[in-house]
This record gives structure tokens, C-alpha cells and sequence, in this order.
């Protein structure tokens, strides 16, 4: 008879959702080397390959798929079970894998540490990631996005203001290049360019005097403009960064520059101009039961937010 655990188990559906040892690796906490040898260990238990292998990608074999079609639900069931039990501990314990954006992970790390010191026998496990992922299919208890991307069929709770934006550039740049004093003055400028985790460019967003929050349906006299420039970068820290460095004019959060702005390090244009997104929010399944661990930490972020401690 051969013995595989449930976190065995685990590993091999990772895997075969993200087709990578090495993305399997960063989702459950380990490394490449040793989830390959792992897999590798269980094939050799079981005596069949599971996936098949290349250089670019890994994939399941047919006895792969039906082997995780047949004990998956099992094994969620009997995950399932373990959390009923440990319903009726007075304390909640066990792991909670959190999914954020890599942007977002910094500012919930105060919240997520408050709740691990008010409950030592939990675990957290925080992935962040740029992509938008399923976090049911991916395994997550639930996640932190802009309150605007979560999906329908989830619960979300805000957690704190609208979240402010700028555009930025250091003082000589806009000394040498000039001040843009409507949206389209940036078609003449060099302005640094994010891409988003889907691959697309994203399109700076405007709208008289500020105007509604930003990140839904166009309104009257909404601006959404493919900037020009000679530099495209992959987050958001390398735009500020950047800008820093004087590159260019690049679109950011006013929280992150507040400090370079009020020491004139940076400076701001179309103020008037820059609508504010929905903030950040924790979401989670609507049709599952929540954990003990999932409720607490619900919980735990309410009073958090009621208390007017927001994140960081």
C-alpha cells in the first residue's frame, strides 16, 4: 500500500495547476528542487509517471488526470473534515493562505501580524502576486485586491479610503520639459509606462477635477490616455523608482510619493485632474462556510477597520 500525505497530495495539485515546478514552488512555500524531487519520490510510490516533463512547461499525464481527478475531492473532503474539529477549539489554529498583489502585500502585513499575536496557533501563509488569480481553484482562504476587481460572486470588506493617485516627475524634469496643464500635454512628453500582470499597457486615467473614482465605466469627460514614452516597466515601484531617477513622468499612488512631495524631491502635475480608485479590500468565497482560521481573521479585520487603524 502506498502512503501519500495530504500535503503530498497538496504539492501534486499544485503543480498541476500552475504547470510549474517553480510557480507550485512560490504557491506552497517551497523550493523547486525539492517539490521536483518530491513529485518525483511520490511517482516513484506509486509507480507511474504523473506529468510529463519539458523545459518550458509540465503537464499531467493521462494517469496523472485521472489520478487527481479520482482523490482530490477526498482529500478536500477530508481537509474539510480536519476544519470541522477544529471548530470546536476554543482558540482558532491551523493555516490561512492569503492571496494579495505585490503592491498590496506591505500594507496588510501590520493587520496579518496583529492576528497572528492574537492567535498564536494560527499560520499564515501570504502569496503575493501580480495576476489576478481564482483563489478557490488556487487553494486560498481568501485575498486582498482593489475593491474594484474583486468578483462578483465573492465577499468583499473594504478596508479603508479611496486610494489617491499622481502624476509625478522631479522638479528639473518638468523645469526642462515644462508643466502639463491638461491631459493632453503628456502626448509631448516622455512619460514612463506600466504594464499590467495581463500584458496590457495600462492607460492613464483622468476626469475634470478629480471626478468620480476611477477603475469603472467611462463618465462624461472621463480621459483614459496611452501615454508616450521610451520606458515601460512591469510594477509600480520600478514607475516611482524611475521617476525618481528623474526618467520621466510617471502615474502612481499619492501614498507612496507623499514623503518625495513634501520634500521636494517630486513634483505634482494634473492634481485637478487625477481621480481616486476604490481601496484595498479582503475578499472571500461567498458560497463556502469559513473556516474557523478564515472567520476569525474575519473578524479580526473589522475591528481593525473599526478601529480606524486602516493599513499601512
Amino acid at each position: 500500500m502506498t502512503d501519500l500525505t495530504l500535503r503530498e497530495l497538496a504539492a501534486l495539485a499544485a503543480v498541476a495547476e500552475h504547470r510549474s515546478f517553480r510557480a507550485a514552488a512560490a504557491a506552497i512555500g517551497a523550493s523547486p528542487s525539492s517539490l521536483s524531487h518530491r513529485v518525483a519520490a511520490m511517482e516513484r510510490q506509486l509507480g507511474v509517471r504523473l506529468f510529463n516533463r519539458t523545459t518550458r512547461s509540465v503537464a499531467l499525464t493521462e494517469a496523472g488526470e485521472h489520478f487527481l481527478a479520482r482523490v482530490m475531492p477526498a482529500t478536500r473532503e477530508i481537509a474539510d473534515a480536519v476544519e470541522t474539529v477544529n471548530r470546536f477549539r476554543d482558540t482558532p489554529a491551523g493555516l490561512l493562505r492569503l492571496n494579495t498583489s505585490e503592491e498590496a502585500a506591505a500594507r496588510m502585513l501590520p493587520l496579518i501580524l496583529d492576528f497572528m499575536a492574537r492567535y498564536p496557533d494560527m499560520r499564515v501563509d501570504l502569496v503575493a502576486e501580480g495576476r489576478m488569480i481564482d483563489i478557490v481553484a488556487s487553494g486560498f482562504d481568501a485575498g486582498f485586491r482593489a475593491a474594484d476587481t474583486v468578483p462578483e460572486d465573492m465577499v468583499a470588506i473594504p478596508l479603508g479610503e479611496e486610494e489617491g493617485w499622481a502624476v509625478v516627475a522631479t522638479p528639473a524634469y518638468f523645469q526642462t520639459h515644462g508643466l502639463p496643464r491638461v491631459p493632453a500635454d503628456l502626448l509631448r512628453h516622455d512619460c514612463i509606462r506600466a504594464r499590467l500582470p495581463s500584458g496590457t499597457i495600462y492607460r492613464w486615467e483622468f476626469a475634470p477635477h478629480g471626478g468620480p473614482a476611477r477603475g469603472g465605466p467611462m463618465g462624461d469627460g472621463e480621459i483614459r490616455i496611452d501615454v508616450p514614452g521610451r520606458l515601460t516597466l512591469g510594477s509600480h515601484a520600478l514607475c516611482l523608482n524611475a521617476a525618481r531617477a528623474g526618467a520621466g513622468i510617471a502615474y502612481v499612488s499619492l501614498r507612496d510619493v507623499a514623503a518625495d512631495l513634501a520634500a521636494g524631491r517630486l513634483a505634482r502635475a494634473l492634481a485637478d485632474w487625477t481621480p481616486p480608485s476604490p481601496g484595498l479590500a479582503l475578499y472571500y468565497p461567498r458560497q463556502r462556510l469559513p473556516s474557523a482560521g478564515l472567520k476569525a481573521f474575519i473578524d479580526h479585520t473589522k475591528a481593525w477597520r473599526a478601529g480606524g487603524r486602516g493599513y499601512a
